[in-house]
């Protein structure tokens, strides 16, 4: 197996791995524990345990972004009348 890092140590050592954290404990931690020279980012994934076949249970939805996505928005529309 090989050697962990420094850095992999400390947070091996602030983190325990039996332990179910809260979100806001989880968000908090890994703010803690960021030590890269960059923004780093969290992808979430939450099992809603639903059928997708079955209509009754379709999850639709959107989000905006806190600081957009970076681009610009068009819209073009085309009309008769």
């Amino acid at each position: 197996m090989a050697k962990l890092t420094k850095r992999m140590r400390v947070i091996r050592e602030k983190v325990d791995a039996t332990k179910q954290y809260d979100i806001n404990e989880a968000i908090a931690l890994l703010k803690e524990l960021a030590t890269a020279k960059f923004v780093e980012s969290v992808d979430v994934a939450v099992n809603l345990g639903i059928d997708a076949r079955k209509s009754d249970q379709n999850v639709r939805g959107a989000t905006v972004l806190p600081h957009g996505t970076g681009r610009s928005v068009r819209v073009a529309v085309f009309t008769q009348g």
